[in-house]
Parts: C-alpha cells; structure tokens; sequence
C-alpha cells in the first residue's frame, strides 16, 4: 500500500516538473552537432519528427515544456568556459538549462513544429536585436560638447516620441515596426498596444523596452530609420502612416509615401499588391518633437 502511494506521488511530482527541450532549428546547426559521437542522429528531418513526437507526449502527460534554441557554436564556448565535456549528453543539458533562462525559448502549446520552428527563430532575432542596439548605446559614451550620455538621451527621446505616437493614433489596436539601417544589417522592432476603455495604451514592456531600444540607437547614431504604424478598429477601415527619422525626429511621410513604404517588398524591393479597403495617409501632428534636453551627437 505504501509503495503504491509513494508511486502515485512520484507521478505526480512529473506532472508538476517543468521541462526543456534545445532544439537545433537548421540543417547546418544539426549538422555541427553530428561531430559528436553521443549525438546519436543522422537524419534532421527524423530528429525533427521524433522533437514532436516527444513534446506531443509530454504535453498528454500534462508535462509544461520550454523550447530553447540551441547554437553549436554557443554551446562550444560555453563547454570551454565552463571545462565541459562537449561530447555528453549532460554537457548539453547544462547547456539547454542556461539557454532556457536567459537565451531564445519559448512555451510549448501544442502548436506543430513548422508553426513553433519559425517563433523559436523569430524570437532569436529579437533577442539579438536588443542586445546589439542595448550594446552601442552603452558604448558611445557622454556627448563632447555637453557631457550627457548621449545612450540615455536617446533613450529619453526615442520614448517620448512613442508615448506621443500612442497618444494621437487612432483608436484601437495599433501595430508598430521600427527599422534602423545599422551594419551590418537593418534592426527591426515590433510592437502592438492596444486600447482599454478609458483611453489608456495597453502594451507590452518587453517589447516597448525592445523598440524603444532600437529607436533609440537610430536617434543616437542619426541612422536612417523609419517608423510604420497600422491601426485596426471594428467597423472601421484600417490605416497605415508612418515617420522617417531625421536625426533626433520623426518627420511625417506623405499618403504616397507611406504607400510606397508598405507595398515594397523589403527584402527584393519588389511592388507588393495593396490592400483593398485600407487607408495609407499622412500620420497626426506629433507636435514639437525636439530632443528632451540638449541634442545628441
């Protein structure tokens, strides 16, 4: 009788166990990963499928499970650093833990691993974009002529032209995307917000610190940038306006401007067909949008 209670309790503490997974989300991580002889696969396609099969029946046991994603190369330094044993199993699960706290993871829902694939990398992405625009802020030190650290200037200007973008968009929700042209790549950052009944935007701090921060490192560095918002409301036609950044502001694109900016294709610069029903125009009066103190060189 005892031993089948202390089995029931054991169960039950699983069912209460979070898990882990590192998932290898490309052919050429996977393949890194195959130098070593405890990894045990050949085949990415098989080890994806056997990835879902795994998290389905953890999901059935009522198991909460992360995805992390795991970098070869990252998962090599982090064997060096630490005097690991690249080649076992228990080297990769030291290695999936610390990436689930503070790399790219994201919760296992039961979504399919082609849906789940795409958010793992996208959160990836974002995580990275913050890091650098956070990086070279923090780097460029105090303004020459003034003194004040021009990262935290920028910062202070970048949010109060999102709190004045938020304050005179169209009611509803509103869909953000920042672009900054920084080597050696163009950063983006999204953000959503919505509005509660008494007026108030509705945000995620997460991903408000995360444009702000991109915002921010196109005001500091005087990069060229832009800013497109959407603004979605029941019984109401969508519209799209947006900014070009010029140094430390936002200056208002025009209806064909903004039309030309969503119907490109970023990627190939190919015309993208627009959408019917939907008002490109030019966005509302920010109003004196000059830095909060001094200027940033």
């Amino acid at each position: 009788m005892a031993h089948t209670e202390h089995r029931t309790m054991r169960r039950a503490l699983r069912r209460e166990m979070a898990g882990t997974i590192g998932l290898l989300t490309d052919e050429h991580d996977f393949t890194a990963m195959r130098r070593y002889r405890t990894f045990t696969f050949d085949d990415h396609t098989t080890y994806l499928q056997q990835v879902e099969a795994l998290l389905r029946t953890l999901a059935a046991r009522g198991t909460h499970t992360t995805v992390a994603l795991f970098d070869p190369v990252e998962y090599a330094e982090f064997c060096v650093a630490g005097g690991l044993e690249p080649d076992a199993p228990a080297s990769r699960t030291r290695f999936t833990a610390e990436v689930a706290a503070t790399g790219p993871a994201i919760p296992y829902e039961g979504q399919p691993l082609d849906e789940l694939v795409p958010d793992l990398v996208d959160e990836a992405v974002r995580q990275a974009t913050w890091e650098y625009a956070t990086t070279v802020l923090a780097r460029l030190g105090a303004c020459a002529s003034c003194g004040e650290d021009i990262g935290r200037a920028a910062f202070a200007q970048a949010s109060r032209l999102l709190t004045r973008i938020l304050d005179t968009a169209s009611p509803g929700h509103r869909h953000l995307v920042c672009s900054v042209s920084a080597p050696p790549e163009t950063l983006v950052a999204v953000l959503h917000a919505d509005e509660d009944p008494d007026g108030t935007s509705r945000i995620d701090e997460t991903e408000a610190l995360e444009f702000t921060t991109v915002l921010a490192l196109g005001i500091a560095t005087h990069a060229a940038g832009g800013l497109v918002m959407r603004t979605t409301a029941p019984d109401t036609t969508d519209r799209v306006y947006g900014w070009r950044l010029r140094g430390e502001r936002l200056e208002p694109l025009t209806a064909g401007e903004v039309f030309d900016a969503y119907c490109t294709d970023v990627e190939s610069g190919d015309l993208v067909s627009p959408e019917s029903g939907v008002d490109y125009s030019a966005p509302p009066d920010l109003g004196d949008d000059g830095p909060l103190t001094g200027h940033i060189h």
